[in-house]
């Protein structure tokens, strides 16, 4: 936790509001996003018990599984939810986008939007996870056979989740962490991830502060949980009897609704406290890099839709070389989001300002047309002086740039107490003289970082077939097996 999230912590505390921690969107708010609110049955990792879902917030469609532990049932369910997500991602890949040709020429294109999804919480992101993996290796013929659009829902769910994991992207968000992101309160982190009581201190109700808000996020019967776990007061004292009585009913239609409108009395407050925390995150302005962090996401979208017919679903373990790659590629996303959100935000700078990997100040002294000769050839490198009062924590010989302009860049040359000297090395023009208005003058308040986008270089990785002996060497081809299907929870 930084300084001045800590600060804002107490700010909250002390005013019995959160505190803001950003000035703009951090991230992609899609115009019909798909909300999901799920639960499972207690003490089962992926029995589906029932999913709010829709795009319009008058419309939920409720999706109920009246017996969780009924596979005939659970897998009905996955049917139902199929339909539901299939649709909403197929009104996604209309319209495209030209785009610039590969390297071997190859012809690009680039879906025009691409469908997200909105849960929660973490818990949501993890059921969806797990029922991913328990449906997409499902046959679709043969003994216990699933309706063909399960293991479709269940690639899908995967390739989801897996995007859930890379820094910055926004096709599956959860509510609490996009909140958090934005806003300090005055509670620990563990009750933030209670979106009822988080959105208590972020936008109290009409007469009552953020404490007294999140007291009343506490009580289950007027704040269920927001799932995927139910409470277990619920569980016993509710659910439990009207399971029960579809169990003895056999299969009665009245008491399959018993059970349908005891679950939508558990998800209606979260649903439409999933639609109050959109309309909380839309009022903020949308980030200058946001829209590059969408074109990734839709790049990765475009990819995945056309060649989803042309490979297995996805393994149950990556292979070495994949991932290593998928390791690295999110190193660099992390890298990039963290430079870039700081680049979009001052109060985000502030921070890394406090932690001394930026600094900023006032231009004291300034070299624009100094010249580097100790190669074959002059080198045009500025000497620019900075005074400040930011606690530098920068080595000599650190890259940094502007936090202004990101393309000039520079490295420390020395810090002495309240100065930094900085040779300027790049954002300066072709010629032994710098172009107008690209070095800063004496005078002219700067802000440098050591956050630098693209800083963290890509790398090679061999080809599966050069898998080193150290990590196993090659692999066989992966072909799904009946074992890919069997787990000890469906």
């Amino acid at each position: 936790m930084s300084v001045l999230t800590s600060l804002a912590q107490l700010e909250a505390a002390a005013a019995g509001i959160a505190q803001p921690l950003a000035t703009v969107r951090h991230c992609h708010l899609a115009d019909h996003p798909l909300v999901m609110v799920p639960l499972k049955l207690a003490g089962e990792a992926a029995a589906p018990l029932a999913v709010m879902i829709g795009s319009d917030p008058a419309a939920p469609a409720l999706l109920a599984v009246p017996q969780p532990r009924n596979r005939d049932l659970r897998f009905a369910f996955a049917a139902e939810l199929a339909q539901v997500v299939l649709k909403h991602i197929e009104t996604h890949h209309g319209a495209v986008e030209d785009l610039p040709p590969a390297k071997d020429g190859t012809e690009r294109i680039r879906y025009t939007d691409a469908p997200q999804l909105l849960v929660p919480n973490r818990g949501g992101v993890g059921f969806l996870r797990m029922l991913g993996r328990s449906t997409r290796f499902r046959r679709t013929d043969g003994p216990y056979a699933v309706e063909p659009s399960v293991p479709v829902l269940g690639r899908w769910l995967t390739w989801y989740t897996d995007r859930h994991d890379h820094p910055g992207s926004a096709l599956l968000m959860t509510m609490t962490e996009a909140l958090r992101l934005h806003w300090a309160t005055g509670q620990s982190s563990l009750e933030d991830g209670n979106l009822a009581a988080l959105l208590g201190w972020i936008a109290p109700p009409g007469g009552m502060d953020g404490p007294a808000a999140a007291a009343r996020a506490e009580d289950p019967v007027l704040s269920p949980p927001a799932g995927p776990v139910t409470d277990p007061g619920f569980d016993n004292e509710v659910l439990a009897p009207a399971i029960a009585a579809f169990d003895a009913s056999g299969r009665d239609p009245r008491a399959e609704e018993r059970v349908r409108r005891v679950l939508e009395g558990q998800l209606a407050p979260t649903w439409e406290l999933m639609w109050r925390a959109v309309e909380v995150l839309r009022a903020l302005p949308e980030g200058a890099s946001v829209p590059a962090r969408w074109e990734r996401d839709r790049d990765s979208f475009t990819y995945f839709h056309q060649t989803f017919g042309e490979a297995y679903p996805q393994a149950r373990r990556d292979s070495p070389v994949r991932a290593a790659k998928r390791l690295h590629d999110m190193e660099r996303a992390q890298d990039a989001y963290d430079a870039q959100r700081a680049f979009d935000d001052p109060l985000v700078m502030a921070e890394h300002r406090l932690n001394g990997l930026a600094f900023g100040g006032t231009v004291t002294e300034c070299d624009p047309t100094r010249l580097d000769e100790s190669g074959k050839r002059p080198k045009l490198r500025p000497h620019l002086r900075v005074g400040t009062e930011d606690p530098v924590r920068l080595d000599p010989g650190t890259e940094v740039c502007s936090a202004a302009r990101p393309g000039l860049k520079g490295r420390v040359v020395s810090v002495d107490g309240a100065s930094v000297l900085l040779e300027l090395t790049g954002g300066l023009g072709r010629k032994l003289t710098p172009e107008p208005g690209s070095v800063p003058g004496v005078g002219a308040r700067v802000v440098f970082t050591s956050l630098i986008p693209g800083s963290f270089g890509p790398s090679r990785f061999p080809d599966k077939e050069n898998t080193p002996w150290t990590h196993g060497g090659p692999p066989a081809d992966y072909e799904p097996t009946d074992e890919d299907a069997a787990e000890d929870w469906s």
